[in-house]
């Protein structure tokens, strides 16, 4: 073979590899934006960082950690989110095995009968066969063979798909890290939005039983004409609505245990609980670190990190197709008409080498396509990721300003319920000394129950709000 030739067949895959780098269409880049504000509102730069301490010392109610504990082994959503992660594992097995030679045992057996007036019939029709030589009719076929295919990755084709799973692989990790941390936090805000009805219900019953005591005062004076019935009527009025009010707040501790007991996976049954923490048992600084921190602690960041680094691994692999694949094929076997010499070596001993050089050329639509959505879904994967940061950001600056809101609301409301308390014995005794009003006796037992009321939920908020800023963190899946 002359110099001259082997140029000519090299020419041909040269210009294939030619053509199809040259019609890669171009597309739009863009990085993602990693940079964040140096702190959370006006707090101090301290890296000192809530989310690093694990939910067991977080959360100092034994209750409710053996209520978490409860979930992390039972609950639905948790536990379809470990399959989705041991889906993603298999996912790594499959690409990994691509790369890799495939490599098929066969074995097989059949029956050919060629007719008379074909090509092989007339051949052998021809050919002088001595006595006892000729070719049976019709002609059995065995055999055994170990056949082998492998496709040169000379692109990395086929080595960043195996990456993007893997990418993909943690991100279902981080997601269930995230799904950790989002059931924590709904647990604790149920139990203590419990323990928030629990005291509203104490609050209840109390007023109830001081109101019964009013109506009978009430209707004494009645019988001696110092007020009217009118008045008894309204003190009625008042002690009805106020007993209603149980009813309504029992309602709602049946349906927060019931919803805790959903995210335990159990049936319904009654939640045990302590009563309200004291108003100090929530400190009034969440030490919230640094913003960069969120890119670390948060499992939604990580999880959009991981799709992020996926979506830029597809795009080399939608790339790769328009350059032409290498492959290469082998077998090696035993092949007779007569089982007897299937094994026979060398005369039955079959093998084949042979390898192939392709290219697309006319059908790119579908490669192109398939490359320009690769692309898209990148700069998805982007902007996904820059709104998962901001958000992160946003929800923390929300709680830390929340958390220093509900300090000083809760302060003056707890002043508010000491001065309306005090009013309430001050009315009554005023009222029984025949100095006082009956509407003012109502209205300020409205008023401190209302106030109550109001002092109960701003302790439950802040309690919330303590939780809220730890999953905001990324406090939990430690």
């Amino acid at each position: 073979m002359t110099i001259r030739t082997n140029y000519k067949l090299w020419g041909i895959p040269l210009l294939l590899l030619a053509y199809s780098a040259c019609k890669i269409p171009a597309v739009a880049a863009r990085t993602e934006n990693k940079e964040l504000p140096a702190g959370f509102s006006n707090h101090t730069a301290d890296s000192t960082n809530a989310a690093t301490v694990a939910w067991k010392d977080f959360f100092t109610d034994p209750y409710l950690k053996n209520l978490i504990d409860t979930a992390l082994q039972h609950n639905q959503e948790l536990n379809i989110t470990l399959q989705e992660i041991e889906i993603a594992r298999n996912e790594i097995r499959a690409r990994k095995g691509e790369y890799l030679p495939f490599v098929q045992l066969k074995a097989g057996a059949g029956l050919d009968k060629v007719g008379r007036y074909t090509n092989i019939g007339a051949m052998e029709e021809a050919t002088e066969i001595k006595p006892g030589k000729e070719m049976p009719d019709p002609l059995p076929d065995y055999l055994l063979a170990a056949q082998a295919t492998w496709e040169a990755d000379i692109w990395h084709k086929l080595h960043n798909a195996k990456k993007a799973a893997v990418a993909r692989y943690v991100s279902t990790v981080e997601g269930r890290n995230f799904v950790l941390t989002n059931l924590i936090a709904e647990i604790a805000n149920s139990y203590y939005e419990l323990l928030a009805l629990d005291k509203q219900l104490e609050i209840v019953q109390k007023n109830v039983e001081i109101q019964s005591n009013v109506l009978r005062v009430v209707r004494l004076q009645k019988e001696a004409t110092r007020v009217t019935e009118l008045a008894v009527r309204r003190f009625q009025a008042q002690l009805a609505k106020t007993k209603s009010l149980q009813y309504n707040i029992q309602q709602q501790i049946a349906e927060t245990e019931y919803n805790i007991n959903f995210l335990l996976g159990r049936y319904p049954q009654p939640i045990e609980r302590s009563s309200m923490p004291a108003e100090n048992a929530v400190p009034a600084v969440v030490q919230t670190g640094i913003p960069s921190q969120l890119l670390a602690n948060r499992p939604d960041i990580r999880k959009a990190e991981q799709e992020l680094a996926a979506a830029k691994l597809d795009v080399k692999v939608a790339k790769a197709r328009f350059y032409p694949s290498v492959g290469i094929s082998a077998a090696i076997g035993y092949n007779a008409f007569n089982p007897s010499y299937l094994l026979t070596t060398p005369a039955s001993l079959i093998y084949s080498l042979a390898g192939e050089l392709s290219a697309p050329l006319v059908n790119r639509n579908a490669i192109r396509a398939d490359y320009l959505n690769a692309n898209s879904r990148q700069l998805q994967a982007v902007y996904n990721y820059e709104r998962t940061v901001l958000h992160a950001f946003v929800e923390v600056a929300r709680q830390v300003k929340k958390i220093d809101n509900l300090q000083k609301s809760y302060d003056l409301q707890a002043e508010q319920v000491q001065q309306l308390s005090s009013s309430v014995d001050i009315s009554d005794k005023l009222f029984k000394a025949a100095e006082a009003d009956y509407m003012e006796v109502l209205m300020t037992q409205h008023d401190a129950l209302e106030a109550k009321f109001e002092l109960v939920e701003t302790q439950k908020q802040r309690l919330c709000a303590v939780v809220n800023i730890y999953e905001a963190l990324g406090g939990g899946w430690q």
